[in-house]
């Protein structure tokens, strides 16, 4: 299968104050870390939506061997970074993996576990210990569905909807996103 790998990073960190793609993490940055991660899984093509402080970011980041968008309507929920990465989607790609730019502690071997326990199905899911999150996967046949979402949760209302979902259990609890600086915190005394 053909795999896009879509890092949404385009939020503009209104309850952090600062770009939290710009933290600092393990030497380098949180979206750093989380593009290091996404190269790795090795589908074939990362596309990654900068909005906030994009021109930070692009000065920051090592953004080599990614596909950058920008969605200049960040503002309006994640829904838009959805839609303005599908249009940089190859031709030929079965399906997408949403990750998170700020959820730096997913591993390759759960983006794996995902694709494989999902790729025939509309939405796949990854199950936690402590519940389902990210990433997320949605097969190609999904795309008009996902160009027409608006806000920020949108998409668990797909994998809600419970139409040909896959359910793909990884183990382990939700990675840390960052939202917060007491997230960040938080994020920080778990990895170090």
């Amino acid at each position: 299968m053909n795999v896009s790998l879509v890092v949404l990073a385009a939020g503009g960190s209104r309850r952090l104050g600062r770009p939290k793609q710009l933290l600092a993490y393990r030497g380098a940055t949180l979206l750093d870390a989380t593009l290091a991660t996404a190269r790795a899984a090795g589908l074939g093509q990362v596309v990654v939506a900068l909005g906030g402080a994009a021109d930070e970011v692009r000065e920051r980041v090592d953004l080599g061997g990614v596909d950058v968008v920008l969605n200049e309507d960040y503002g309006d929920g994640c829904a838009t970074s959805i839609r303005s990465a599908l249009a940089a989607v190859r031709a030929d790609a079965d399906g997408v993996v949403l990750l998170l730019g700020d959820q730096p502690g997913v591993s390759t071997a759960t983006i794996a576990a995902l694709v494989a326990g999902a790729g025939t199905h509309a939405v796949g899911v990854c199950a936690y210990d402590d519940g389902p999150g990210h990433p997320l996967w949605f097969h190609r046949r999904m795309f008009e569905t996902l160009t027409g979402l608006h806000g920020d949760k949108a998409v668990w209302k797909l994998v809600d909807a419970g139409e040909d979902v896959a359910t793909v259990r990884v183990g382990g609890i939700i990675p840390r996103d960052v939202d917060t600086w007491a997230d960040y915190e938080a994020l920080l005394g778990v990895v170090e």
